[in-house]
């Protein structure tokens, strides 16, 4: 099939003014069976593209990895249907006791933190002076309800800068609650 480069910019077009759900619905329908060189006429269409490619990847690496978890842990939650309905940067998951047990790359990212420090401490130690006390009591609160739920918190990086993160918590359970996962985003 011969394409005229007015035609393959006015498909780059369409494709960057789609959003997420309407690209996925047609990205099967634009994958060809072996990659072809193409003229970069517009980095911010390229640019766009391999964010949407990377970060669909980073969500496959990240369920791939919660569902050994949950192999491992043996847990009753629908994983597949937790990663559906939120949208994140960063993912935590603690023991029942708030101890983190894993995190994905995108918790680096956010926090400036390796993955090896954060494993075995609490997510407290993200909290710093700007973080306030009615908040930390409230998901305290929430967390002894063994039910899912959302917050608003300031924490603090490593470089000792502040960012706001909505975080959605949900327990993880095989016949009581053995884990929490948090799907965390920086919100302005």
């Amino acid at each position: 099939m011969s394409n005229s480069l007015t035609d393959l910019m006015c498909l780059d077009i369409y494709l960057s003014s789609l959003n997420d759900k309407e690209y996925q619905s047609i990205q099967k329908e634009l994958e060809t069976a072996e990659p072809k060189m193409m003229p970069l006429l517009s980095w911010d269409i390229f640019m766009d593209g391999n964010h949407r490619y990377t970060s669909a990847l980073k969500r496959k690496q990240d369920l791939f990895s919660i569902k050994n978890l949950a192999k491992e842990y043996q847990w009753n939650n629908n994983i597949e249907n937790l990663f559906e309905s939120m949208d994140y940067e960063a993912i935590i998951v603690t023991d029942k006791d708030q101890k983190i047990i894993w995190v994905n790359d995108g918790f680096s990212e956010m926090t400036g933190y390796s993955t090896q420090f954060a494993i075995n401490k609490t997510p407290r130690f993200l909290q710093g002076n700007q973080t306030k006390e009615a908040t930390k009591n409230r998901i305290r609160f929430k967390i002894k309800q063994h039910k899912p739920f959302s917050e608003v918190i300031v924490n603090h990086r490593k470089d000792g800068t502040t960012y706001k993160c909505k975080v959605n918590i949900i327990p993880l359970y095989h016949d009581q609650t053995t884990h929490y996962i948090a799907f965390e985003k920086q919100i302005a």
